[in-house]
């Protein structure tokens, strides 16, 4: 039944989705606007970082059973896995999904299904996909099946979590939502649940909504807990021995392609009824603007002018090389607003990201008088802090992640700074 699928976007969801499908009997022909990534993908060259992608992406490949090019080919199924950022404004930004949609028309033919993967706001696929689906001249619903499966996974882990994962379906017809769950039973082991279109879109919304509401629960326990001089990380985990708790955790700020972003296209929905989700939103993009006043407060008690912060982590979650809607980012940039000097470093991100970033660690922490930790990398909660420490001017760090032992760094000689936690050494 399906011979050959077309993936537009080979992005973190769209390329492992594609070698997932190359790997379990399937043609699939993956399409990008990005001529770099696309060349890459033909010599098995990777454009981003995810466990188990290089191996996926090379059986693929030498198999014959994954080709990629800039333009869509003729396929029985058509998965657009696109990027769905938001504007300045803040409102939904369905350009790429628009311009997707639009690249499939001439090759799209009866019989044809048609599935949106990216995140989007409720009634994309009825407002934005359908009108100009409307050109191949084919009856929905019969001639030419859509369909919404919103990803569901976590950089890191995505080959884990897209077979495990249940999964969520939502056609504009019964028989769109059976023939993409059909799709989806090549490899997906967990439940696939059956609704319609629009469903599918808020549900994928509602999830990520929750978890940032959740987490700016958890940062505004942060400040409170700095007043009270608790550290509110092991207040936050005794609370959670509560079985009807599950608080999440504080940090800089929530970044990533969903959590950062989708709340917003509910506000954009309903302005006057997304008030919760409102002020959450508002409550986690003010987290870099705090962390930068726990670096002030810090430079000021310790009365130290032309402060240099040696900045750690640039990727928005640990052990991944994806900066999209990082905090770190806008921590950067309002410490250059702030006036002081920093050097940022990802073990991950191996290209520049901003200007004053580093690919040698030495000269990240050379003449710092602030370690600044913005992502749990493994590879920072193994430092051994004693063996980098002479390179400091002084030797301080402030965690914002919780993901250091503070222990060891307190016996290096640093003083000890916690997000969450006003208690200094």
């Amino acid at each position: 039944m399906f011979e050959k699928i077309c993936v537009v976007g080979l992005g973190y969801i769209g390329l492992p989705t594609a070698v997932m499908f190359a790997n379990h009997g399937i043609k699939v022909h993956g399409v990008d606007v990005n001529e770099k990534a696309v060349s890459m993908i033909q010599n098995k060259q990777l454009h981003i970082e995810e466990n188990g992608l290089q191996e996926y992406l090379e059986k693929a490949v030498d198999a014959g059973t994954l080709t990629v090019s800039t333009t869509p080919e003729q396929a029985d199924v058509f998965i657009i896995a696109v990027p769905s950022p938001i504007n300045d404004d803040k409102t939904a930004n369905l350009d790429y999904v628009r311009k997707a949609t639009q690249s499939i028309v001439p090759f799209v033919k009866k019989g044809n299904l048609v599935i949106l993967e990216s995140t989007v706001p409720p009634r994309t696929v009825e407002d934005v996909m359908m009108p100009v689906l409307k050109e191949t001249g084919l009856e929905f619903g019969t001639e030419l099946l859509i369909s919404h499966s919103p990803e569901r996974v976590i950089p890191g882990r995505i080959f884990e979590e897209l077979v495990q994962n249940d999964r969520i379906v939502g056609g504009i017809s019964e028989e769109s939502s059976q023939k993409t769950k059909e799709l989806y039973e090549t490899f997906v082991k967990g439940k696939i649940h059956l609704t319609d279109a629009t469903t599918a879109e808020l549900v994928k919304v509602i999830e990520n909504t929750y978890r940032d509401v959740n987490i700016a629960f958890a940062n505004e326990l942060a400040k409170i807990a700095e007043k009270l001089d608790v550290n509110v990380w092991e207040a936050i985990d005794f609370a959670n021995f509560h079985p009807r708790v599950n608080i999440h955790k504080p940090g800089p700020g929530v970044g990533g392609h969903c959590i950062a972003v989708d709340p917003w296209f509910l506000v954009e929905l309903a302005p006057d009824l997304a008030k919760m989700i409102h002020l959450a939103r508002e409550t986690n993009d003010g987290m870099p603007a705090h962390t930068v006043g726990r670096v002030q407060e810090y430079f000021q008690r310790k009365q130290i002018q032309n402060g240099r912060v040696a900045v750690f982590g640039l990727a928005f979650k640990g052990n991944v090389d994806d900066v999209r809607e990082s905090p770190s980012l806008e921590v950067l940039r309002q410490l250059e607003e702030a006036g002081l000097d920093y050097t940022a470093f990802d073990p991950h991100v191996k290209e520049n990201k901003v200007p004053c970033q580093t690919q040698d660690f030495t000269e990240a922490v050379k003449h710092a008088d602030l370690v600044l930790v913005l992502t749990d990398h493994n590879e920072f909660k193994e430092l051994n802090p004693a063996s980098f420490k002479d390179e400091l001017r002084t030797a301080a760090v402030l965690d914002t992640k919780n993901c250091l032992n503070r222990s060891k760094w307190e016996e290096a000689g640093f003083e000890f700074g916690l997000l969450g936690d006003s208690k200094q050494s």
